[in-house]
């Protein structure tokens, strides 16, 4: 099936600071993995570099067979727009702009025809449950119904990474549940999904475990 991603040997250094230190990661396609760590050990930035927001100091990424450390800015952000589908804490729903425009933002970046964006929307809205509420504001939905929404708009374009940061840190244990089985889904269709936590229910729904400390990745026993 393919690597999404493979990190050689990857070191990002700061002024008297080395947050990596010689990163090595292969993820295949529709795998599940989580990656755990205290904070401070370095997990902001594998996150940033895996979603090509930060250039590594040294070592190799490649994303889809594409090695990323070469690639001019404008390429990066044009490879990050197609291949990688983002989604946070905190859900970056812009306020005055309904479900479905929200959604339809994501194809901004990238190569994507204008033609056909609604359409393509309110497909991955349904596709997470959110069908419902395509005209609704953000400030009108729950917690879980504005984390769907980000994840419907990390899936249009159909990425080949979906890349979550505490993805249910801002949920209540039933909305997070909830989240939780949406990815097993989405993992099930075939997308990649790595997710960085430090929460121990939802590290244990991915098939395989890492830890960071001090910027040194380990499989996780």
């Amino acid at each position: 099936m393919g690597e999404v991603i493979r990190l050689t040997r990857v070191s990002r250094s700061f002024p008297a600071v080395r947050a990596l230190s010689e990163v090595s990661l292969q993820v295949g396609r529709s795998e599940y993995v989580a990656i755990v760590g205290p904070s401070g050990s370095g997990k902001s930035t594998l996150l940033h570099t895996l979603g090509l927001l930060d250039r590594p100091t040294s070592g190799s990424y490649e994303l889809d067979g594409i090695e990323t450390t070469t690639l001019s800015d404008r390429a990066r952000t044009r490879l990050r727009g197609e291949r990688i589908g983002f989604v946070f804490q905190s859900f970056h729903l812009l306020p005055h702009r309904s479900v479905a425009e929200n959604v339809m933002l994501a194809e901004v970046y990238g190569s994507f025809s204008r033609k056909g964006r609604r359409e393509r929307a309110l497909a991955v809205l349904d596709q997470v449950g959110m069908g419902h509420r395509v005209e609704f504001l953000p400030g009108t939905l729950s917690g879980g119904e504005r984390q769907r929404t980000a994840i419907a708009r990390a899936l249009l374009g159909g990425p080949s990474l979906l890349l979550c940061d505490e993805p249910t840190g801002n949920l209540d244990t039933g909305n997070t549940a909830a989240v939780l089985d949406l990815f097993d889904g989405l993992r099930e269709q075939g997308l990649t999904i790595l997710v960085i936590t430090h929460d121990d229910e939802v590290s244990a729904r991915a098939e395989r475990r890492l830890r960071i400390v001090d910027g040194l990745l380990y499989e996780d026993s």
